[in-house]
């Protein structure tokens, strides 16, 4: 059975964060925690935030890392329940959004984070009570500001997913002028990031053609500038194509994903400092051609669609325009790249089959298919 259902409400333009105080007041939040990071801070972005709350009193907690963790998580819900919070605006990157919502589960509900992570069984334990969030994203990525999920690594060193309808953010305030000063690489990153929960959720299992619609032409606009966002950041067109197609992304990727993510999130829990959206940009050319025979992406053209949506001739030409896309863009050209050992595939194909993602996938891996396209990603020609 496939579900349905897009709800929040998205403002998107340039100087859309001048809408922030007219949103807590339609949601109601009187007293909010602020969820980001030092980077966030100190370039400025957070001062730009609290200045249009007017007289709001508000609590900060700036000390999310790069892959956010359930210490931080704690730390920064000991703040919320200490302030009285009634509300959190997670402004950042993925990593700042994904810490907002779990201190949104962590600061109303009991027991540890564990207990309410999607491989658990949580997902149903997660309800209504789940402190309101107002997201505000300053990458063009992974588009958590519309989805209804969130990835953290547990104390005991797992990477894990946590999903429910209440997580949704209740606004989305994407403002691409909040972009225009990220670096090259860490444009490209998460713009890879983009392009990969695009493609990868097009090819999912499920049947959502909604999602299907939305993630194709989320495709087409993160191809098309992505390039141009990296070598020129003041470029304010490509700016807003790549913040469109990273909610687009996560709009559609409720469908699910698959290997790609399922062989990130394992390996990003091994090893955190490696950035998710460069793990992606990196496994998605040996997914895609292990997907290329699935029925059902043969059925309907899955490829050919993806490739007409790039600007490519066939099917056949979609994983090496994405290897020959990372090179452009000056991405790693494979986990060697990375630090990455053979000695370590049985633990992330471990983490990869038992990841939330590994079922939706179009054809299902083993542990051996997961073997070869590690192989494939150590590095790419």
């Amino acid at each position: 059975m496939s579900t349905i259902f897009y709800l929040t409400q998205i403002h998107i333009e340039f100087g859309a964060l001048s809408k922030l105080a007219a949103e807590c007041e339609r949601i109601g939040i009187q007293r909010p925690l602020f969820v980001t990071d030092m980077g966030i801070r100190q370039a400025g972005i957070l001062d730009q935030a609290t200045a249009y709350i007017k007289d709001l009193p508000y609590v900060v907690f700036d000390q999310t890392p790069s892959n956010p963790t359930e210490q931080a998580a704690v730390a920064a819900a000991k703040l919320y329940v200490e302030h009285r919070c009634d509300g959190i605006i997670a402004i950042g990157g993925g990593s700042s959004m994904d810490c907002g919502k779990a201190v949104a589960i962590l600061a109303t509900h009991p027991g540890t984070l564990k207990t309410y992570a999607t491989i658990e069984g949580g997902s149903n334990k997660i309800t209504s009570t789940v402190a309101p969030i107002i997201a505000i994203p300053t990458t063009s990525g992974t588009g958590s500001e519309v989805a209804r999920g969130a990835i953290m690594i547990l104390d005991d060193g797992r990477k894990v997913g946590f999903h429910s309808w209440f997580l949704m953010p209740k606004s989305a305030i994407c403002d691409p002028l909040l972009t225009l000063g990220l670096p090259p690489m860490l444009t490209a990153a998460t713009g890879m990031d983009a392009v990969a929960h695009c493609m990868e959720t097009f090819m999912a299992a499920p049947f959502n053609p909604p999602a299907d619609g939305i993630a194709l032409d989320g495709l087409t606009r993160a191809w098309a500038n992505i390039e141009k966002a990296t070598r020129n950041g003041q470029d304010q067109d490509a700016r807003l194509q790549m913040m469109s197609a990273s909610m687009q992304g996560a709009m559609a990727f409720q469908k699910g994903l698959g290997c790609v993510h399922s062989l990130s999130h394992s390996l990003g829990g091994i090893n955190p400092k490696l950035h998710h959206g460069t793990l992606n940009a990196i496994f998605l050319p040996s997914v895609i051609e292990f997907n290329q025979s699935a029925e059902s992406v043969i059925k309907e053209s899955r490829i050919s669609r993806m490739a007409a949506a790039m600007g490519l001739s066939s099917a056949s030409d979609v994983a090496f325009a994405v290897v020959e896309m990372n090179r452009r863009l000056g991405l790693p050209s494979g986990l060697e790249a990375l630090g990455v050992k053979s000695e370590q595939f049985k633990n992330i194909v471990d983490g990869a089959i038992k990841d939330h993602c590994h079922a939706m996938n179009p054809r299902l891996a083993s542990k051996e298919d997961y073997e070869e396209m590690l192989t494939q990603s150590m590095s790419h020609k």
